[in-house]
């Protein structure tokens, strides 16, 4: 009696256990999400802190009701899809629309203030300084042609105070040293000296004060006025910056705004832009097919080799031609630009051996791009060819026995049995091949780094860059970033890969079915 008793308990304990450890591990995930929401909205991030607290509060509504038993496994997914796609895309998408750049990255109101917070500094009362302490106090002293200016003591902790000096001769207190004296500038920053004669010294370096003054006033207007020439200075909200009334100058920093289609417009109005631009679109849509191509040739070439049979060590093949897919991609690229280094790289070496040329491949622009052609050939036929072996193994054997019977060459079998059936599984995969080849850009700025440039541009542009490399290189390379023209072209970048992506499918999928059809 006493054991079923001890039984019961412990499956009761054990029935308790498994309810609450959902309802424990539910309420941890909703409280860390709700909690980053907050920490979010206090780090002035309101989209992504919106974005988390509508998962949490589907998290919550979702598994804490039974009748939305079955959205709890397609939850998941969906909340990682709209923070690590949709919101990321979206965000580029937004880019497009701004003037978002290194010279416009902060708020209007942050560059107001850091207009007003510029001094100007009167470099005629401009005097040396240095700090002499006695106990827990400290006095600066300012020396002059005949006699210098000693101030009152002041405490280390000193705050927005105004204190007096007057003539005095040098102090037989203890002088600090320079490290020491760095370490009070915050104290240094705090006070004002006003010396007998009325004037106001402050701070301005490590070994000076002066008189300063506020170069900008700011009229309710919002507009602001020089105190040095009396210049004004108007926000312009449409481009974010301060422009000069007269010069029209655009005082940096700017602030961000939406400027709608204006980047669009630069991609297409620019020459210096669109040109450079056109030409890497093209570079881009034929390395993409080159790539993909040659891949797919070479890898089917390949597999189709390794079924034959009465080729022997065909295991010890299969291993070798799979090794460089073993291999990390960015070593294999690293290693190639080794080896086509033009002036101590082996591949130089060989062809001035054999033919007596060494061929400029990083300098040439034609050469360049044949190089980036073969590296990505180099890494991506082993895909290929395990796709096809995968493939070739369910083509019927008795088909081709059937056409061998007839008399049927073995070439003749392959274009009229093997291919067209293993042709409409590969299609989806050349799309996205086609695709990841169209923004390959690990392979650009590890080989080539897109070089070299295209000459009489006003953006980086190379004549190995394709679009993804180039919006990379405008967007944290250029000396001016500019993310919101970056995004722009990011945005006619999806549009374009979108549009050849579906060509492409609906192309090969009506060449499989006329394939297939003969």
């Amino acid at each position: 009696m006493t054991s079923l008793s001890s039984e019961n308990t412990n499956s009761i304990s054990g029935f308790k256990l498994r309810r609450l450890l959902p309802v424990g591990l539910l309420i941890a995930v909703f409280t860390t999400l709700f909690y980053s929401a907050f920490l979010l909205f206090l780090g002035n991030q309101p989209v992504v802190g919106l974005l988390v607290l509508v998962v949490a509060v589907c998290f919550g509504i979702v598994f804490s009701t039974k009748r939305l038993y079955a959205h709890r496994f397609i939850l998941p997914g969906i909340a990682a899809v709209l923070i690590f796609i949709a919101f990321p895309v979206g965000y580029t998408v937004y880019l497009g629309f701004t003037n978002f750049s290194s010279f416009n990255l902060l708020s209007h109101e942050r560059v107001r203030e850091i207009h007003l917070a510029k001094k100007i500094v009167d470099k005629e009362t401009s005097r040396d300084f240095s700090v002499w302490q006695q106990g827990d106090t400290y006095q600066l002293y300012f020396a002059g042609k005949e006699d210098g200016y000693l101030s009152e003591p002041f405490e280390k902790n000193v705050t927005q105070h105004t204190i007096k000096a007057e003539a005095a001769p040098i102090p037989s207190t203890e002088k600090l040293s320079m490290r020491d004296t760095i370490k009070l500038r915050k104290s240094l920053g705090e006070i004002s000296i006003q010396l007998p004669d009325g004037v106001i010294l402050k701070n301005s370096g490590l070994r000076k004060f002066a008189a300063q003054m506020p170069e900008f006033r700011e009229t309710p207007e919002g507009v602001l006025i020089s105190n040095l020439d009396g210049s004004r200075l108007f926000p312009n909200s449409k481009i974010g910056f301060y422009t000069n009334e007269i010069t029209g100058e655009h005082v940096s920093p700017g602030w961000r705004v939406n400027v709608g289609l204006a980047n669009f417009k630069r991609i297409f109005q620019s020459e210096g832009i669109r040109a450079p631009m056109f030409s890497i679109f093209l570079w881009t849509c034929l390395f993409a097919l080159l790539s993909v191509g040659l891949t797919f040739i070479l890898g089917l070439a390949l597999a189709v080799t390794l079924q034959w049979p009465h080729l022997r060590g065909k295991a010890v093949y299969r291993i070798l031609l799979i090794l460089p897919y073993a291999v990390p991609a960015f070593i294999s690229i690293l290693i190639f630009r080794g080896l086509f280094n033009q002036n101590f790289g082996e591949i130089n070496m060989i062809l001035n051996a054999l033919f007596g040329v060494r061929p400029s491949w990083m300098t040439n622009g034609g050469m360049a791009r044949t190089m980036l052609v073969i590296v990505n050939v180099w890494l991506g036929y082993p895909y290929m060819m395990l796709l096809a072996m995968g493939f070739l193994q369910s083509v019927p054997e008795d088909h081709k026995k059937a056409a061998t019977l007839e008399g049927a060459s073995a070439l003749l079998i392959f274009r009229k049995i093997t291919f067209p059936q293993i042709l409409p599984p590969f299609l989806p995969l050349l799309v996205a091949s086609f695709a990841f080849n169209f923004n390959n850009i690990v392979l650009v700025l590890l080989l080539t780094r897109g070089l070299p440039d295209i000459p009489g541009t006003i953006i980086p542009a190379g004549q190995t860059d394709i679009l993804g490399s180039f919006t990379y290189r405008i967007a944290f390379q250029n000396a001016g970033q500019e993310y919101g023209l970056a995004g722009a072209i990011t945005l006619i970048i999806f549009v374009i890969v979108a549009a050849l992506a579906y060509a492409n499918f609906v192309a090969m999928r009506r060449q499989a079915a006329k394939r297939a059809a003969s």
